[in-house]
């Protein structure tokens, strides 16, 4: 059935490639963005097949009309962007949430929440399952992301129980491909364009704390098999590649496939920085029968690709 769906942070780099699957399961788009991270550049090739609008979720919604479907991507995900003014991105993650929550609660409307895998903080357990409740410095340089994100869940959960919306909860781990912003600060991005430019490979530490690359595509499938569940499925839902890989590990990676054999430099830690960050996702296997299927040596190269063409 065709649908009216919103997409909040549209113009982002997951919001843009939502769109692309959206429009060619043929429904009709509203894409908000405030452009403060989003860029016109990657949707300029669908803007005559959607509804555009510069807004802020942070400041009341304009007139939208019915709305089917809502997908909260609205929120700088990266820590250069949302360090740069914490108070809006914890407004972001949390006022955005209840402007959009009250759409939903009057149209109608289904709701996805795209959280984040900050939410678990620097783990005391690993990998993580969703049962974990986290370990996060409410008062440090990253909370205002990692707190606004669990402010946004418990938000959720709670308009679900008091009025009986329908909610889609995933928490996101690491994830790369085309349209990533090269000044995002993200470790796969940084490498990429800092070998490309002959660069030195910035490692922050010692280079052995881990993550889990999830591509693009991958994760967007995630999030529509989300979508499709019936209403008590809530979640939230990890989505992520659970193979895990060093800081040092992707360098070496990142270097083979750019063919520019560049050097490291090594700065210290930032504060909260994770030391590992791995999904477990038997949720999201039993529940959506989904799994990532792009392994990173793949995912790189089809991402070098899209960058060698703009750096």
């Amino acid at each position: 059935m065709k649908k009216r769906i919103l997409v909040t942070g549209g113009a982002g780099f997951l919001g843009s490639h939502l769109i692309d699957r959206l429009l060619e399961q043929g429904h009709e788009v509203v894409c908000i963005d405030n452009l403060q991270t989003g860029s016109l550049d990657n949707i300029k090739q669908i803007m005559n097949e959607i509804t555009f609008i510069q807004h802020d979720i942070t400041e009341p919604l304009p007139e939208l009309g019915q709305i089917d479907e809502i997908y909260n991507l609205a929120c700088p995900a990266s820590p250069v962007h949302y360090q740069a003014d914490p108070v809006h991105t914890f407004k972001t993650s949390v006022i955005g949430a209840l402007y959009l929550l009250e759409l939903a609660r009057h149209s109608g409307a289904k709701i996805f929440q795209a959280s984040t895998s900050e939410v678990y903080g620097d783990p005391l357990v690993h990998p993580q399952p969703e049962q974990y409740w986290g370990h996060v410095n409410p008062i440090g340089i990253r909370s205002c992301y990692d707190e606004g994100k669990r402010g946004a869940e418990t938000l959720f959960f709670d308009y679900a129980r008091m009025y009986d919306i329908e909610i889609k909860i995933v928490r996101i781990f690491n994830t790369y491909g085309p349209r990533m912003d090269a000044k995002d600060g993200r470790v796969v991005s940084n490498f990429i364009v800092q070998s490309l430019q002959n660069k030195p490979l910035t490692v922050y530490g010692d280079g052995q704390q881990t993550r889990s690359f999830c591509y693009v595509d991958d994760l967007i499938e995630g999030f529509l098999r989300l979508m499709a569940t019936p209403k008590q499925i809530t979640g939230p839902v990890n989505l992520g590649n659970p193979n895990e890989f060093t800081m040092l590990e992707l360098a070496e990676k990142v270097v083979k496939w750019t063919g520019n054999k560049t050097p490291l430099q090594y700065e210290p830690l930032p504060q909260d920085d994770p030391k590992q960050r791995q999904p477990i996702i038997n949720e999201a296997k039993h529940l959506l029968n989904w799994e990532p299927k792009i392994m990173l040596e793949e995912g790189l190269q089809k991402t070098i690709a899209y960058f060698k063409e703009r750096v």
